[in-house]
């Protein structure tokens, strides 16, 4: 047979094995009416953490939204949670890296600044990069002046303290874009039905932070006190925590009478997150995913600046009233902790503001 055309810039086009139109329909190139041209060849790096990876995803909102017809490849640590609206998704392992690195893009997007990511910056063939990239000694620099300012909050503590933009606008600028609202985005989740209380708010508790951010812990009889303040106030409460919180979250459910259901892999996790009406949160990857399912959210911060977060007129952070001296510190340094002064009372009125609640 005479094969005439071939259209290599199908996004149907595989090829090493016959397209799907031709599996299902027997059609040849010449005579598709599947065709599809694929416009600009975009690189996403953005590898971890999760949370990171799911407040990047506005950028593909973008993307796809001004050029439906470009083709994005997105490399990461946590496939599960990049959106199916990128074309392809890789993890971060070897094999995926010796393909990228055979490819070439008209745009390439670092997002990371850890140096792996900034290494493969300068391995992988593009028109255009922007973001992050090795220097001559093998450190982390800005591409361009876009990305200088992102850099340099990094660098300095006072900087980064001081600066006034969310991470969603400071992504946007560092890809040399103004950033005009783009929520997060999710896949729908997996569905499972939960037993929880039908005609009642549904209040998360996610009561830890990973075994690193001990600064960023509540006490547990402030999530028990919480916890009973909600239920007496009408709210069904569920606890929310990962392999870590599991003795922490049966304290307090034993203690509180809060449903908790146990650990479970991510993406159960996040289907819990996604029955809830409102989580209240640390800054955690709970926060993130609750964003990106629009939950209503109150956040307990102290450890980060508070211009950081973009919780899209959906939410409250609340903080203590002693100001936190231990910036960015895992470990808090201080003789008396500022999250002791974060008084109940004040997360259950950003809740109750929240959620409508009766006085």
């Amino acid at each position: 047979m005479n094969i005439v055309l071939i259209r290599t810039d199908c996004r149907h086009f595989r090829g090493d094995v016959p397209c799907l139109p031709h599996k299902q329909h027997g059609v040849h190139c010449d005579a598709c009416t599947h065709y599809q041209p694929v416009g600009r060849r975009i690189l996403i790096i953005k590898l971890g953490a999760i949370g990171d990876v799911i407040r990047t995803t506005p950028l593909l909102r973008r993307l796809k939204s001004d050029d439906p017809t470009c083709d994005i490849h997105w490399l990461t640590l946590t496939p599960e949670v990049v959106p199916s609206l990128a074309d392809h998704i890789y993890r971060f392992e070897l094999k995926s890296l010796v393909q990228l690195q055979g490819m070439s893009f008209d745009l390439l997007f670092n997002l990371d600044k850890d140096r792996e990511a900034c290494s493969l910056t300068g391995l992988i063939s593009a028109k255009e990069k922007k973001g992050f990239c090795l220097d001559l000694h093998g450190r982390c620099a800005p591409l361009d002046e876009d990305a200088r300012e992102k850099w340099l909050t990094g660098l300095f503590d006072d900087v980064s303290r001081a600066n006034p933009k969310s991470y969603p606008k400071e992504l946007f600028e560092v890809c040399g874009m103004v950033f005009n609202g783009e929520d997060y985005l999710l896949d729908p989740p997996i569905q499972r039905e939960w037993a929880l209380p039908k005609g009642r708010p549904i209040v998360g508790l996610n009561t830890g932070c990973g075994g690193r951010w001990t600064s960023r812990l509540w006490a547990e009889e402030n999530w028990i006190a919480l916890a009973k303040s909600l239920q007496k106030a009408g709210c069904a409460v569920v606890l929310l925590g990962g392999e870590q919180e599991e003795a922490r979250n049966l304290k307090i459910a034993s203690a509180s009478g809060a449903h908790y259901f146990g650990a479970f892999p991510l993406p159960t996790f996040m289907s819990l997150v996604a029955a809830c009406d409102l989580v209240v949160t640390a800054v955690t990857m709970a926060l993130h995913i609750a964003i990106g399912y629009h939950k209503k959210i109150v956040l307990l911060n102290n450890i980060f600046n508070r211009n950081e977060f973009e919780l899209y007129g959906r939410g409250l952070i609340v903080e203590p009233t002693q100001s936190c001296r231990c910036y960015f510190k895992p470990q808090c340094t201080e003789p008396i902790p500022c999250l002791t002064t974060l008084g109940v009372n004040s997360v259950h009125s950003a809740c109750k503001t929240l959620l409508a609640l009766p006085e």
